[in-house]
């Protein structure tokens, strides 16, 4: 970010105090919107940039009728130059902490005064140290004298103390490091490794544009987020006269004794997602069951009444019904019975048309991923169990470094890697890593990947000539019908088809967010 700024400012003339005003206006007009009824808000301010959007955030909310208070730690001298041209600018003057009493009188006064406080402590340049400073021990009190507070708090670029690098669940580079609470995030330009993968807030995170022009914006990790923005672009309007053969058709093989609801559910969310038409191939003894679930799901057998699951016989029959589709789904619901991966394998090897791999499809290469070689577009979605035995490693070793672990494979195999899980990640044979932050702890549930399997194969469908991002896109709505599904049902009631229901309602809301201003990650 610093590298960012100083191109913003030296190549493209855009001042930092520019870049500060529109930091610390994005800051306030977030907190109008999303606390509306707050009235007293309390501004507690470090002494650096950070501090300095934090001055800027309160000038703008009291202008705007808000009672306001600033709370800076240490003295108003000798902060950095644009913090200190931002406290100049500010009409009301801030209450200066300078010890561990002033901050135990605050607590007690202010903070617990407050119907919002705002974090502007420590932002993205924030270097956690094992000997802290007076000032930064000053900080420690302040963010334990926010984390006893009750009102929301809104943090300003990241939670104090949060490391800004983090691509682990931990939001610290120490577990003993004091991290600020955070009820919603708002950073600028563009989000850091921690704003994807630290867990630090429930909330909302959202990203401000504050005026920094796309060609300065480097990605140094290859790393990119999935926007609400991205995927309206994707799918745009669908045309007047828009007929089905437009939006593909999709050949889920999928389904067993006892699971053919895998195969269903798949199928029917590459319906929902726009697919024109769906067949699904599955075992004779569940076909009945399948074609049950939905009135609009073609299916077609596979062996004959007596079979439980799929065999290496059935491969021939699967071939030939994918020279006609536009993108074939096969693992849901398979089981492992002897055959299955035999008949697997051979289809997948056998197959022109792109590939999405899941559950007892993937099952079929564990150990031997070398397989799955081939000229077709192959997609993967294991999750953190499966891609450990596709490679071989421990489950704690994929989700010690999941984004290397998906982008080595998804650059030695020549495949898109979806790695599912906290922050699912997709990775791509050009050692690109895309970042999806929608979803929550109520999808740890069985089904949901199925869902996720048919949402994929249903959007490739539609964009085959598009499928890097029909599959990022994909991945993105997911968990966005989970979010909604959850906001409704809460995590412990959500089951896999609430995400049917709630699909057609996370395409509203991407839209609706691809039209907000700032960009919405979560």
């Amino acid at each position: 970010m610093s590298a960012i700024d100083r191109a913003t400012t030296q190549n493209h003339g855009v001042p930092s105090l520019t870049l500060m005003e529109n930091a610390g206006g994005a800051v306030a007009d977030f907190a109008r919107e999303h606390w509306p009824s707050a009235n007293r808000i309390t501004v507690v301010c470090g002494r650096g940039n950070n501090g300095g959007d934090g001055f800027v955030a309160a000038r703008r909310l009291h202008t705007a009728g808000k009672v306001v208070e600033v709370l800076l730690l240490g003295p108003a001298e000798g902060l950095k130059a644009d913090a200190a041209a931002m406290l100049a600018r500010l009409p009301i003057r801030p209450i200066a902490l300078t010890s561990a009493e002033d901050i135990a009188r605050e607590s007690a006064r202010s903070l617990a005064g407050a119907d919002l406080i705002m974090d502007a402590i420590f932002g993205t340049g924030f270097v956690p140290r094992a000997d802290p400073s007076p000032t930064a021990k000053l900080a420690i009190a302040a963010i334990a004298a926010i984390n006893a507070a009750s009102a929301p708090v809104l943090s300003v670029d990241l939670p104090s103390g949060a490391n800004a690098d983090s691509t682990s669940g931990s939001a610290t580079a120490d577990p003993n490091s004091p991290l600020c609470r955070s009820s919603a995030v708002i950073t600028f330009t563009a989000p850091k490794p921690a704003h994807l993968f630290a867990a630090f807030t429930r909330g909302p995170i959202v990203v401000a544009p504050i005026g920094t022009p796309d060609s300065a914006i480097i990605s140094s990790q290859h790393l990119q987020a999935v926007t609400p923005q991205e995927v309206s672009a994707l799918f745009a309007p669908r045309a007047l006269d828009s007929n089905k053969g437009r939006f593909g058709h999709v050949l889920v093989v999928a389904g067993s004794l006892g699971k053919s609801g895998a195969a269903a559910i798949s199928a029917m969310a590459a319906l929902r997602t726009g697919a024109g038409l769906v067949t699904v191939a599955t075992p004779a003894s569940v076909l009945p069951t399948v074609a049950a679930f939905a009135p609009e799901l073609m299916t077609e057998p596979l062996g004959d009444l007596h079979s439980q699951s799929a065999a290496l016989a059935d491969a021939a029959h699967c071939l030939e019904l994918a020279k006609s589709r536009s993108v074939l789904a096969i693992g849901p619901g398979l089981s492992q019975r002897p055959g299955v991966s035999d008949f697997v394998r051979r289809v997948v090897k056998g197959a022109h048309s792109p590939v999405v791999l899941d559950a007892d499809g993937l099952n079929a290469y564990a150990g031997a991923p070398q397989e799955l070689a081939g000229a077709r577009p192959l997609i993967l979605t294991p999750h953190p169990g499966e891609m450990a035995r596709l490679t071989g490693h421990t489950v704690a070793q994929v989700q010690a470094d999941r984004v290397g672990s998906a982008r080595d494979f998804a650059r030695r195999h020549r495949c898109i890697l979806v790695l599912k899980g906290f922050r699912t990640v997709v990775a791509y044979p050009n050692s690109e890593v895309w970042v999806v932050a929608t979803g929550n702890p109520g999808m740890a549930t069985g089904g949901t990947g199925d869902i996720l399997t048919g949402i994929i194969a249903g959007a490739i469908a539609q964009f085959p000539a598009r499928i890097d991002e029909a599959v990022r896109a994909a991945v993105f709505l997911h968990g966005l019908a989970g979010d909604a599904a959850c906001a409704h049902s809460g995590p412990e009631s959500l089951v896999a088809t609430d995400l049917l229901r709630y699909l057609p309602m996370a395409f509203r809301l991407m839209r609706q967010r691809a039209k907000e201003k700032n960009i919405r990650l979560c």
